[in-house]
């Protein structure tokens, strides 16, 4: 608990510190059920903080779930197109109303884990493609943990069509703590201006053993500052498996 504290009031100071430097600030990996298809400079540290995560559901018991909760992704470049990652979700709140019983309220923390990212070298602009293996482990509460270690490898696909629209493709495939899981994600997105940007997209993630889930959303993200990046998104449920609305704010830091 003290090291995600230490992070957040490192994420308090950044934005003072941000502003000083004033070239080109790169990509945040939020928000999206994907992430950008580039990597940090050499030296470069991202700070990137859901504050918070919401997620709403209805199951077939009729019990209703609301959560919330936490999300910290500590970036930092190592060159040669290579970034280290560290992810973790310090405190969540879920709170369960059976049809006929008493709802229930639980606190605690999610899994943390690290991820390794490589940009693959393209030799055209119009084109990026990145590469994120991830490990999580076990760490969190019972009710917000895997209860074991997963894998993840994920890859992100994204085509500059102009200077203000781009698509991408995303995909990953989970293993681990009984799970073995896809998912793949479309989106398209927008540059409105050089501050304010909006996208679509939708995600499908195929389970081993449970049915498959569809979820479209879309998102926007507004830079009031060199070096910060204010984040809001939704994804709706679009089948009875689905969570019925996943929603987040969230702020992100870069600096060197």
């Amino acid at each position: 608990m003290r090291a995600w504290v230490g992070l957040l009031l490192v994420a308090s100071a950044l934005p003072a510190w941000a502003q000083q430097d004033e070239s080109e600030t790169p990509a945040f990996d939020r928000p999206g059920l994907g992430f950008a298809a580039s990597v940090l400079p050499a030296g470069g540290v991202a700070l990137e903080l859901g504050l918070p995560d919401y997620q709403r559901d209805r199951d077939d018991a009729d019990t209703r779930s609301t959560e919330y909760g936490t999300d910290v992704r500590l970036r930092v470049g190592l060159g040669a197109q290579l970034e280290l990652q560290a992810f973790g979700s310090p405190w969540n709140h879920l709170r369960e109303a059976p049809r006929d019983a008493p709802a229930t309220t639980t606190r605690g923390a999610g899994d943390s884990g690290l991820a390794l990212k490589y940009a693959l070298p393209l030799h055209s602009e119009r084109h990026a493609l990145a590469l994120l293996a991830s490990s999580s482990f076990g760490t969190g509460s019972r009710d917000f943990s895997e209860g074991g270690t997963q894998y993840e490898l994920g890859a992100s696909y994204e085509y500059t069509f102009n200077q203000r629209w781009s698509g991408a493709l995303y995909a990953n495939a989970t293993r681990g703590a009984g799970e073995d899981a896809f998912t793949w994600s479309p989106s398209l997105s927008l540059a409105a201006s050089d501050t304010v940007s909006a996208y679509i997209e939708a995600g499908f993630t195929h389970t081993r053993g449970e049915p498959a889930t569809s979820v479209a959303g879309a998102g926007l993200t507004w830079m009031p500052a060199e070096r910060i990046q204010l984040d809001a998104s939704f994804d709706l449920g679009l089948d009875r498996d689905s969570p019925d609305l996943q929603a987040g704010l969230g702020v992100s830091f870069y600096f060197e």
